[in-house]
């Protein structure tokens, strides 16, 4: 890889004073995420014949050390790409770029009138270490058993092959509707505001892409059946801090599958 590519900067808030402010609402100034401005790169690189289609992009290591970010940051780059057609990942071999890059990327629409990029799954993450275990602690004060939980949890249960793509989504939809189910248990008509949008962001093809790439293993899907078992008794037997703590370290093992 050429060494003139310029690495990826966080954009922050601090940008809206160099901007002409008459022109700009600062409060619809939205940074664009660290994956999304490397995703741009990449595709520059494509259309400029630094990534030719059908060449094998460097490794994510290699991607991480000349755009100076986080490899989490790159696979999550290579997970919109992949969304989107451009790159396609063999296992054991590499990343490569699609043989009709250059034609969707013509065809697509320019970087500004874009829609706005998913969240960041790893950002989703840590939002959810600080929400959830509080969460879990609210719903335990309650110490009541919720049919709606018990009927997600259920259905988690009922997959047995997570090779089949209907199962894969009645696993999703299941886990996400039971993280949010948490928040109704506490009762809380604002949590349960938050934790959907916190569901929403766990609803977006991105989230997914990097799911179902770290976590479909039949192994990995019982282990978390068996944690998502443990909140749940935790918080109708009233233990605040079992509950707490297994959500953290739900959320802890699913950060390690995603960004591997």
């Amino acid at each position: 890889m050429r060494s003139q590519f310029s690495p990826v900067t966080q954009q922050t808030g601090l940008e809206v004073s160099r901007m002409d402010v008459s022109t700009q609402e600062p409060n619809h100034f939205q940074p664009l995420p660290i994956y999304e401005q490397l995703a741009e790169q990449i595709r520059n690189g494509i259309v400029g014949g630094e990534f030719p289609p059908e060449s094998r992009l460097p490794s994510e290591r290699d991607l991480a050390a000349h755009y100076r970010v986080s490899r989490p940051a790159v696979r999550e780059a290579i997970g919109a790409l992949q969304n989107q057609q451009l790159v396609m990942t063999r296992r054991g071999s590499g990343t490569y770029v699609c043989a009709d890059a250059l034609q969707r990327l013509r065809q697509a629409a320019p970087a500004n009138q874009r829609g706005q990029a998913d969240d960041s799954p790893i950002s989703t993450l840590e939002v959810r270490l600080v929400l959830e275990p509080a969460i879990a602690r609210m719903a335990a004060r309650k110490g009541r058993r919720d049919e709606r939980a018990e009927y997600y949890l259920a259905q988690m249960k009922g997959v047995k092959n997570i090779d089949i793509p209907a199962q894969q989504a009645l696993w999703s939809e299941s886990d996400r509707l039971f993280h949010r189910q948490l928040a109704v248990m506490t009762g809380d008509a604002l949590m349960v505001r938050i934790a959907d949008e916190v569901a929403k962001a766990m609803a977006q093809p991105l989230w997914q892409r990097l799911r179902d790439d770290g976590i479909y293993d039949a192994e990995r899907i019982g282990l978390y059946v068996a944690e998502h078992q443990l909140i749940y008794e935790s918080i109708i037997t009233g233990d605040e801090d079992a509950a707490a703590f297994y959500v953290e370290q739900h959320l802890r093992r699913v950060r390690r599958d995603i960004s591997g």
